[in-house]
Formats: C-alpha cells, sequence, structure tokens
C-alpha cells in the first residue's frame, strides 16, 4: 500500500475505509499504567504530560533512560557549584574527624558542699 494514499492516511488518523470513524472503550489500571511508563517514554504523550502522569502515578523512569540536564548553567555557575560541593565536603570530613576523637572528660572540680557533705558524713558514727 502506498504511504501516500488516502486509505493509509486514514487508516492513520483512526478512521475506517468506509469513512466511519471507529471507538473503543479501554480500562487502563493505575498499575498498567506504571508498567507502561517504566517500559518507555510513550510516543503518544507530550513531554509534560508524560513528566505529570509519572509524577501522578509514581512511575519511575527506565533505568535505561539517558539522564538530561535539566537546567543549563553557565560555567561560573557550574564552577561555583563546585567549590560549594568541596567545601561542604571538607566541612562533613572535619565533623566526622571530631566524632571519631575521643572527648576527654574535664576533672570534677573539688565542691566545697560536696566536701562538707563527705566530711559530715564521715563523723556520725
Amino acid at each position: 500500500m502506498d504511504p501516500d494514499s488516502k486509505a493509509a492516511r486514514a487508516a492513520v488518523k483512526g478512521v475506517h475505509m468506509s469513512g466511519t470513524r471507529r471507538t473503543r472503550t479501554a480500562v487502563a489500571t493505575e498499575q498498567a499504567g506504571q508498567s507502561a511508563l517504566r517500559r518507555g517514554a510513550a510516543p503518544e504523550l507530550d513531554a509534560t504530560e508524560e513528566r505529570a502522569l509519572r509524577m501522578r502515578l509514581g512511575a519511575s523512569l527506565p533505568l535505561s533512560a539517558r539522564l538530561e540536564r535539566i537546567a543549563v548553567a553557565t560555567d561560573v555557575e557550574i564552577e561555583l557549584l563546585a567549590y560549594e560541593i568541596e567545601a561542604f565536603l571538607q566541612l562533613e570530613a572535619r565533623r566526622a574527624s571530631r566524632a571519631a576523637t575521643p572527648v576527654r572528660a574535664a576533672a570534677p572540680a573539688a565542691s566545697r558542699t560536696k566536701e562538707k557533705i563527705v566530711r559530715a558524713l564521715r563523723r556520725k558514727p
């Protein structure tokens, strides 16, 4: 069949050869929607529609999906972000080293009140 023929174009649009449009009812469950979205991108959906469905159904991207850069950042912004990450990692390393070092307990200072109590208890028969 010639792809440019009228019947081919009508079949793509969902119109039967007799000129009537065929419709059918289908029930889509949440589980079926999640599994369909997990298999890959839905070509019938716009990017925003697909994103909305993924958020609504809680469907994750397929493992084979390419990660895309969401925001386009300038070189200066990327360098600043790198400095922030480096500073954060150094801070975490410093915190971890402090936590690993045992802290010495301060020697208890002699309390005058405590000494009085101890002397009084020793004098009691």
